[in-house]
């Protein structure tokens, strides 16, 4: 039984060689509804599977989820991916290792830093020289990333709550995640797909002024955070529609690997940050929330607070930001050949270094000139790298056979692993919960479709 999307306009009724005979099939081609519900009723077969996606708007990407409904109420849910198809792991076999951060910085798009952190610390760990990072970089490691953290829950919660109707929360959560933007375009050049984090540090140290842009942007985000809030956590229609609707518990977490605000949300505090620290996150002062209403109503109170916890991470990074240092490995055999420098055409290499290693001294050409176009190499090996993503648990595989290029590189994105729980949230709820539920989830298909 099937329901697949077409502009044919008319609905019949076949049953396929490979089905029992006797037992009614309705395949419904984009036409009149009434006329299969007739002749439903009149076999007295009420049981119909459609599809729902995949479309952009209302599923995080190109989702496509295979409901089996009776009446209004889900008996079978199943998630159908694969639709973008992007081949990043592939791709990044066949690019230098410094070259993969512009690759797997696109996976999940809408927190592309996380990405870029865990895969440079899964290469810096086969380098050996995870000690090396200058504590500068890793502080702006942080930064970025809890920015980041910040922007992608909001976006959460803007498209929640535009997928339950409500058109305003969209835009002040898209108002609040747009300062944040700016901060990244100011420090990275870009607003997304940053391939800000390298191996060994970062690309450049932050612009003079951007500290300050930094403190502003922040007291702007926690005004829209608190208009999102008053908007949403008294309104009857959000309680009625997200209270005990996709709930999934400790144990079904487990079972099927799920991590992030929706294991938070059954009462377990498991944070890869506090779990296994990385970047200095051991450092910092800052909370792990948790709620155990294991619902989707939870989740959104759970990310919201997950906003200012991360903000209380910022500030603290800004304070350490006052005293300069490096930014990248002082090993040149592995550092990027120059501290980039932004001018009137853009991001560049600094003046400076192009007249020295054009004009005075060929050694630093010719290093130039390999590091760039072959790259480093990394010894032989296997690492295993994990950080705490907005989604949940990510982790990063790399193998090394000792060349320029990674033998295999393998992501473990919490996307992927999260979006295996549709069906117990879904199952024995109504069609309309399943809006929320996914919304819950908060998938990015970037991340599952890699």
């Amino acid at each position: 039984m099937t329901a697949p999307t077409s502009h044919t306009p008319h609905a019949t009724r076949s049953v396929p060689q490979d089905q029992t005979e006797g037992v009614p099939s309705f395949e419904a081609s984009g036409g009149d509804w009434s006329q299969i519900a007739e002749e439903a009723a009149r076999l007295g077969e009420e049981r119909i599977v459609v599809n729902m996606g995949p479309q952009h708007p209302s599923t995080h990407g190109v989702l496509r989820l295979m409901l089996e409904i009776d009446g209004e109420t889900v008996t079978e849910a199943r998630a159908g991916i694969g639709y973008l198809h992007t081949g990043i792991e592939k791709n990044m076999e066949f690019r230098t290792w410094t070259q993969g951060v512009t690759f797997c910085t696109r996976m999940d798009y809408v927190a592309p830093l996380f990405q870029e952190a865990a895969y440079c610390l899964a290469v810096e760990k086969l380098l050996g020289i995870t000690d090396d990072v200058p504590e500068r970089a890793s502080v702006i490691r942080v930064l970025m990333m809890e920015l980041n953290r910040i922007s992608s829950h909001l976006v959460f919660l803007a498209t929640g709550g535009n997928e339950l109707g409500a058109t305003t929360i969209m835009i002040l959560g898209f108002t609040a995640r747009e300062e944040i933007l700016k901060i990244f375009e100011m420090i990275s050049g870009l607003r997304m797909n940053h391939a800000y984090i390298r191996p060994g540090g970062v690309a450049q140290d932050v612009p003079p002024g951007s500290i300050d842009a930094v403190r502003e942007a922040l007291g702007k985000v926690r005004g829209y955070l608190r208009q999102l809030e008053d908007l949403m956590l008294a309104n009857p229609i959000l309680h009625a529609r997200m209270k005990d609707v996709g709930t999934l518990s400790l144990a079904g977490c487990m079972a099927l690997g799920v991590t992030g605000p929706i294991l938070r949300s059954t009462g377990l505090p498991y944070d890869v940050r506090k779990a296994n620290p990385y970047s200095g996150y051991e450092t910092y002062d800052f909370d792990v929330p948790v709620n155990d209403g294991a619902d989707a109503w939870s989740r959104l109170l759970l990310r919201i607070e997950e906003c200012y916890q991360s903000m209380r991470i910022v500030e603290q990074c800004l304070e350490r930001l006052a005293k300069p240092g490096p930014v990248m490995v002082a090993d040149k055999k592995v550092a990027w050949p120059a501290q980039l420098a932004i001018g009137t055409d853009g991001m560049g290499n600094s003046l400076d270094h192009i007249k020295e290693i054009m004009g005075t001294s060929m050694e630093s050409l010719i290093h130039h000139f390999k590091l760039v176009t072959e790259g480093f190499r990394v010894p032989a090996g296997q690492v295993f790298q994990t950080v705490e993503h907005p989604r949940g648990e990510l982790g990063v595989h790399l193998v090394s056979d000792g060349g320029t290029k990674p033998y295999r590189a393998h992501f473990r994105d919490p996307s992927f692993n999260n979006l295996q729980a549709v069906s117990m949230m879904c199952e024995g709820g109504q069609i309309a919960d399943v809006v929320v539920a996914v919304a819950s989830i908060d998938p990015v298909l970037g991340g599952v479709d890699r």
